[in-house]
């Protein structure tokens, strides 16, 4: 069995209470889901009123073997430019701060994570968390539609996270793939679970002419390995 990672004692223990908030909420996410499977009202393509409320408070984290993934992947890659699409609370901008951190500390210079989260309540809540953690200097959180947020994320990216709802994961690609550096990683979240709902982002990362290559990794619900290749 691997080891949890260890990025420090105020990481690691603000990372332990996130996700223990974050189990306590399963069951009633289980419960509204089906719920509304079984009132054939749910549309993963649409975010209708019902759902933006009920979310609005959820603290939704990427799983803590996949975020620690990340954190692997930005260190092989040395990561400086990180962009995040999808923060909510902030759990996994945690693990990709620390690799900025770790990667600056190794050899120097400065890095940064540039996230965005469009709820208000989420992004007070993670700047809270980014605070406790001691990892500020090296986090730039926009708030708003990443429609505008990320119309320019200030220079080469080396790695990008879409953690979003289906619909937005295309748009956010599209904005930064043309800054993504050869040999710069994305990762998106269940790509298998919710492969129907990813056709607009398949069609997006297949295209030839945008020098993406892409594989499903096992993890659970699937989670999108893709390269810039040129």
């Amino acid at each position: 069995m691997n080891k949890q990672l260890n990025l420090g004692p105020p990481i690691d223990e603000l990372l332990d209470r996130l996700y223990a908030q974050h189990a306590s909420q399963s069951e009633a996410m289980e419960s509204y889901y089906t719920t509304r499977a079984k009132e054939s009202s749910l549309d993963w393509n649409t975010m209708d009123a019902r759902m933006n409320e009920f979310l609005s408070d959820k603290l939704v984290a990427l799983d803590r073997n996949k975020a620690e993934f990340c954190y692997q992947v930005c260190r092989s890659l040395r990561a400086r430019r990180i962009v995040e699409a999808g923060t909510s609370f902030g759990v996994s901008t945690l693990f990709l701060a620390a690799a900025v951190r770790d990667n600056v500390g190794a050899a120097g210079g400065k890095g940064i994570v540039v996230a965005t989260e469009h709820e208000p309540n989420k992004v007070k809540a993670a700047r809270a968390n980014f605070a406790e953690a001691g990892l500020v200097q090296f986090i730039e959180l926009r708030e708003g539609d990443l429609r505008q947020t990320l119309a320019d994320v200030g220079g080469p990216v080396d790695f990008m996270l879409v953690d979003i709802w289906t619909p937005m994961a295309r748009p956010a690609l599209e904005l930064v793939a043309h800054r993504l550096r050869e040999g710069a990683v994305v990762i998106c979240d269940n790509t298998e679970q919710f492969r129907y709902a990813y056709n607009d982002y398949f069609a997006f990362v297949n295209d030839p002419a945008n020098k993406l290559r892409t594989m499903t990794l096992p993890f659970e619900g699937g989670l999108e390995f893709t390269v810039r290749c040129g």
